[in-house]
């Protein structure tokens, strides 16, 4: 008699909100990490784009476009890809048309991460919910945003003291004149304490002599110190170093396509310099001579003050001739590049280890071809003195997204020590892209839940719970010597985190 099998009938998925309370969390593990130990964590934001006149002034924005869409390349490459005319973009159109064009983009960035980005954005500051933006709803959303941004809690320290920053730190020239980080320092209303980062990268830049020798008399000003060769290079640039961490900077920052660590001796850089400043142009390898020289005593620099030093590495720039000589750099025509790092970035490396002059470091890669790469370098020079002293840095630029975070995440976990990783930055120009951090921390809880749902990790809620915390928070708070934190008034102001923890 032929055996009949009774169909089990399996309860249908359940379907979750976008964005909701559990978004991106699937286990209860991940939502109790979540919710109960990095939720309610300050944020420290060690690199960013942001403009410290704004924070200084207190910029208020008259529209949501221009916190939104003012230098957001992010945004301007999907809105040209979506056929937008650049004048809608850059160009001069009204806020109001930059922002429904952008509305009418937002529909076609399905599995884009600006898709999660913007409703994060929408729900964090402004409280707009279950309400997808598009053309349908453009002119809803114009409306309820621009009426907040009106409201004091909604200019650039309002929203900063909204989500909850501890620390900005921003990006500048060391030509910088850093007024407007020392009219904060000077305000005890600032809901954050706002540093500046030294990004050198211009010093460096000797492949075109007439740009360079316009850059030096600036540098030259700024130091007040003539620069007439490399020994008086790097003079001014040791005075301005001190000028930066008198006013409360404590990190570096380089965007290199590589990693510059060729073999020379002062001497030949000296006579190289030299020809720079006469207006000649170096051979590719004599450039790299000088590149190579100058960023090493850098490093020295900062590894003399106590700084940790950032290296961005592998973007290919400025790949439109026309664009850049219409827009300038920054402006969204950048991609991955597939430079070879190892043996530079090595060398580099051990230059400065072997002199014991290796600061704390903390290294980026825009090609995730390189993951593992840049997991595994930061051990070899570990060295026992701090804690994470070397670290492979979050997943940058167009890594920065679920899938490129969770790979940065894997690779670090197998290779390195995520325990001892000091987590998430924002890398932004805007003030609304704090949402972020909350996008990062639902992933690593999320990755974390499911390998205890697993058991592929203990299901021990205080065990894993302590390194989501220390993750989102506590080691970026003892890695980085800024000079809120070894104030005797930290101890009040810090542990704003963790209300339900």
């Amino acid at each position: 008699m032929a055996r009949t099998t009774k169909k089990v009938k399996r309860p249908a998925p359940r379907r979750r909100p976008f964005i909701g309370e559990e978004f991106l969390l699937d286990t209860k593990q991940a939502r109790r990490l979540y919710h109960e130990y990095a939720e309610d964590l300050p944020i420290i934001d060690y690199h960013c784009h942001l403009d410290p006149k704004s924070i200084a002034v207190d910029r208020r924005f008259a529209t949501i476009t221009e916190p939104w869409l003012e230098g957001d390349h992010y945004k301007w490459r999907a809105m040209r890809t979506c056929g937008v005319d650049e004048r809608f973009i850059t160009g001069n159109a009204t806020p109001w048309e930059k922002f429904e064009k952008w509305a009418e983009t937002v529909p076609l960035t399905l599995r884009n991460p600006l898709y999660h980005w913007t409703h994060l954005e929408l729900r964090r500051p402004f409280g707009i919910t279950n309400v997808l933006l598009g053309p349908d709803t453009a002119k809803m959303v114009w409306e309820k945003t621009n009426a907040l941004l009106a409201k004091p809690g909604f200019t650039t320290r309002g929203i900063i003291r909204q989500m909850n920053v501890e620390v900005v730190c921003t990006t500048d020239d060391p030509i910088d004149s850093l007024e407007h980080h020392r009219a904060m320092a000077a305000d005890p209303s600032m809901p954050a304490a706002v540093y500046p980062a030294w990004r050198p990268d211009k010093a460096m830049a000797v492949d075109n002599p007439a740009t360079y020798a316009a850059y030096v008399a600036k540098l030259s000003a700024a130091a007040d110190i003539a620069i007439t060769s490399y020994d008086t290079l790097l003079e001014a640039l040791k005075k301005r170093h001190t000028f930066f961490h008198e006013n409360g900077c404590r990190l570096s920052d380089h965007g290199l396509d590589e990693v510059y660590a060729d073999d020379y001796t002062v001497q030949g850089v000296r006579d190289l310099f030299g020809q720079v400043l006469a207006g000649r142009t170096l051979d590719p390898l004599s450039a790299r001579k000088v590149k190579a020289a100058i960023l090493h005593e850098l490093a020295v620099m900062d590894a003399e003050r106590g700084w940790v030093q950032q290296l961005h590495l592998g973007a290919l720039r400025n790949n439109t001739t026309r664009m850049m000589r219409t827009l300038g750099p920054d402006t969204g025509f950048d991609s991955i590049g597939d430079w070879s790092h190892a043996s530079s970035l090595a060398r580099f490396l051990d230059r400065l280890d072997d002199k014991e002059k290796l600061t704390k470091t903390i290294l980026y890669n825009l090609n995730p071809a390189d993951n593992e790469l840049m997991a595994t370098m930061i051990g070899n020079f570990q060295d026992g003195s701090v804690a994470g002293k070397m670290q492979f840095g979050s997943a940058w630029w167009f890594l920065d997204q679920r899938e490129g975070m969770i790979r940065q995440l894997e690779a670090l976990s197998a290779m390195g020590m995520l325990g001892q990783f000091i987590g998430m930055l924002t890398d932004s120009r805007s003030f609304l892209s704090y949402p972020r951090h909350e996008y990062f921390r639902r992933i690593l809880c999320a990755m974390l839940g499911d390998d205890m749902a697993r058991g592929l990790l203990p299901d021990d809620l205080g065990l894993v719970g302590a390194l989501v915390r220390n993750v989102c928070y506590e080691n970026a708070r003892r890695y980085f010597p800024f000079p809120v934190y070894t104030e005797a008034t930290h101890a009040t102001r810090s542990h704003r985190s963790g209300k339900r923890s």
